[in-house]
């Protein structure tokens, strides 16, 4: 397959890919590794070498850190390593910034800022309504 630079693929899909949403004047895309799900060409994660991506765990316990490798590149099975962090949420987000900087730091603060946003969604609620016995009327 012969290699097409980023700017062509991006004048390609930047207005015919099937993750493109439009709401109002915004446009959306819904594609893999795009953290801020704008359609850009610095959000894109499908045209670039190097991306990251930051989605809930499964279980809803922790988040999936996956970044493209630069071997496997024509491979979709192996195009991606993914990395489940579980461990309390001030570990998960110093190891997030310590692979990513280094990778691509353009992206470091919203990938950060997307795991935060997944973990306050985890979070359990504090608040607990109790419930009370019906009153007996007494006359």
């Amino acid at each position: 397959m012969a290699f097409v630079p980023a700017s062509v693929q991006w004048q390609i899909l930047k207005k015919n890919s099937c993750f493109t949403r439009k709401f109002g004047m915004n446009t959306f895309t819904l594609e893999p590794n795009n953290l801020k799900n704008r359609n850009t060409y610095r959000w894109n994660g499908l045209i670039h070498k190097k991306t990251v991506g930051v989605e809930a765990a499964p279980d809803n316990k922790g988040v999936v850190l996956s970044m493209k490798r630069k071997k496997g590149q024509n491979k979709p099975a192996k195009m991606y390593s993914r990395v489940t962090l579980k461990k309390d949420w001030r570990s998960n987000l110093k190891s997030i910034r310590n692979s990513v900087k280094d990778y691509r730091g353009d992206l470091t603060m919203a990938a950060l800022r997307r795991a935060s946003a997944i973990h306050m969604s985890q979070k359990r609620s504090g608040f607990v309504k109790k419930k009370r016995a019906p009153r007996v009327k007494t006359t």
